[in-house]
């Protein structure tokens, strides 16, 4: 039997997304995603695979070489085809066996199952027969590599071969449907929170001066993976001092001194579901009186922005609301005067200064989720909300995110087992 480390979505899940994206689609197209690349480092080295998100949205397969090939019909009807990499005697020694046609059917609900050397024999049959061709392309507006996708290569080879087929990219499609999650999915992204919380509560409780940032990213990396996790929902960040000013700091590579702040943005994945989360916390368990008065006041920037984040609100009004109401925090924390707000109190950009990232961002397969560019708020979407004040002259960078489902009247807290303030924080230390 074929088991994996989580508990796998049911397959009906993976057949009702297939049957949105066909009844979108028009009669006589033909749908073709492809599963990452297994990537390259040095010598005879390899990446862990992690599986094209969209390709796992579809099927839930998440194995290397997988192709899904949909054919639609009239009235949404379509059928499906999976390609699987087929298992050898080497394969079997070397990596472990892969799947087999009935487990692939069981994730999957795909009846017609094939190995993947078929597929150029299937291109042939296919894709001169088909009104237009839709494939995936990552066009997700943060993206910045130079490296080419396997979708990607396979597209320019498609097109090569086949220089009159209508090629259409279903990115925009599958990040609108991707936006609202399913009952099913809210399953797995509560379990990517508890286990993103949980750790780190277990974590803060072992943190001192004098660790070293590597230290505490391994207790985190023991606690989520004894959970069940297969690893960091994405590079976690450990940055102690001048550090958690800095973003995206991920070397975790210095020593926590005796009055630092320690801030922790860091989670866990679960089923191909991202967590998410930060919590800022004093290395010695004790914040100054400075270090207090500037997270209790990006605490209310929070707590304001959970409490406006509703079914009807733009994302982009969303942020304005965020922006003016962090413009009172600072000058009450004395780092703007009162005529740099009034200079655009509408929409007062200069909170930049010290807020220089968005307030938000969807949560989902991917950490920085798939979605329209300005979206308007609405139940089932689950977003993280992020708000940060950073001093870099005095060493203060201070960011609490936690996640949320929006419902109707309110939104759901998807990590209330890591607290937030500070008397909680601090007893949590004290333990």
């Amino acid at each position: 039997m074929y088991t994996l480390r989580y508990e796998p979505v049911p397959a009906a899940f993976y057949q009702s997304t297939r049957d949105k994206l066909a009844a979108q689609l028009p009669a006589g197209s033909l749908v073709i995603v492809h599963a990452n690349d297994i990537y390259p480092t040095n010598a005879d080295g390899t990446l862990a695979h992690h599986q094209n998100a969209n390709l796992f949205y579809l099927t839930g397969i998440d194995q290397e070489e997988t192709v899904l090939m949909m054919r639609i019909g009239e009235d949404g009807q379509h059928e499906d085809t999976l390609l699987l990499r087929e298992t050898n005697e080497h394969i079997v020694i070397w990596e472990g066996a892969r799947l087999t046609k009935e487990a692939a059917t069981a994730l999957s609900g795909i009846a017609d199952v094939r190995w993947t050397d078929e597929y150029n024999a299937l291109l042939a049959a296919w894709v001169p027969a088909a009104k237009q061709v839709w494939l995936e392309r990552d066009n997700h507006p943060r993206r910045l590599t130079y490296v080419q996708t396997r979708n990607e290569r396979m597209a320019a080879a498609l097109q090569a071969s086949y220089p009159d087929a209508v090629l259409h990219s279903i990115y925009d499609t599958l990040a609108t449907m991707r936006l609202v999650k399913t009952e099913e999915e809210l399953v797995q992204l509560r379990e990517a929170c508890r286990i993103t919380g949980e750790g780190w509560v277990e974590t803060l409780r072992q943190v001192k001066p004098g660790m070293g940032e590597w230290e505490i990213e391994g207790l985190l990396s023991s606690a989520y993976i004894r959970r069940r996790a297969r690893k960091f929902s994405f590079h976690p960040i450990i940055a102690s001092g001048k550090d958690t000013c800095v973003l995206h700091y991920i070397t975790n590579h210095k020593r926590c001194e005796d009055g630092d702040l320690i801030l922790f943005d860091i989670g866990a994945e679960y089923g191909g579901y991202a967590g998410d989360m930060t919590r800022t916390i004093p290395a010695n368990g004790k914040y100054t009186p400075r270090q207090k008065a500037v997270y209790e006041a990006c605490l209310a920037v929070h707590r304001y922005a959970r409490e406006i984040m509703l079914p009807g609100l733009k994302k982009s009004e969303y942020e304005r609301m965020v922006r003016v109401r962090m413009a009172a925090e600072l000058v009450k924390l004395g780092l703007l005067t009162q005529e740099e707000v009034d200079a655009a109190p509408e929409n007062p950009l200069c909170v930049r200064k010290y807020f220089m990232h968005g307030t938000s961002h969807p949560l989902g397969l991917d950490v920085h989720d798939v979605g329209p560019a300005d979206p308007v708020f609405a139940e089932n979407q689950v977003w993280t909300i992020e708000p940060g004040i950073y001093i870099p002259a005095e060493n203060i960078g201070i960011r609490i995110e936690t996640d949320v489902v929006i419902h109707t009247d309110h939104t759901e807290d998807l990590i209330p087992n890591a607290p937030l303030d500070v008397a909680d924080i601090e007893a949590l230390m004290a333990e």
